[in-house]
């Protein structure tokens, strides 16, 4: 059974940073590209960012290029999400998703999701 678990949300003044985790459980955890995506209350899930099997390539949206990094351990199963300079439109719960593809910016490409973790950030 596939099970991603998110971890790292909190509460954060704007300005500042967090790190998101994502530890899976998938078998042959290479073969997936994985992305992170967002929900603010009353809207739709949008895609923040995504990265390649083997990580070479990663991809973000606008809003958060220049701010957030991705990567990937495929040793360790886990994908993380560097958010720096956080704003307050950075809230959200964050989820982590997994694509057989080779990479995808849409939700409904991916095959697994996390629960989601929760990011609040505060003037």
């Amino acid at each position: 059974q596939v099970q991603l678990v998110e971890s790292g949300g909190g509460l954060v003044q704007a300005g500042g940073s967090l790190r998101l985790s994502c530890a899976a459980s998938i078998r042959t955890f290479a073969t997936y590209a994985m992305g992170w995506f967002r929900q603010a209350p009353g809207k739709e899930r949008e895609f923040v960012s995504g990265i390649s099997r083997y990580g070479r390539r990663t991809t973000y949206a606008d809003s958060v290029k220049g701010r957030f990094t991705i990567s990937r351990d495929n040793a360790k199963n886990t994908v993380a999400l560097q958010m720096n300079t956080l704003k307050p439109e950075d809230t959200g719960v964050y989820y982590c998703a997994a694509t057989s593809l080779d990479m995808a910016t849409t939700p409904k490409f991916y095959n697994y999701w996390g629960q989601g973790t929760q990011v609040t950030v505060f003037t």
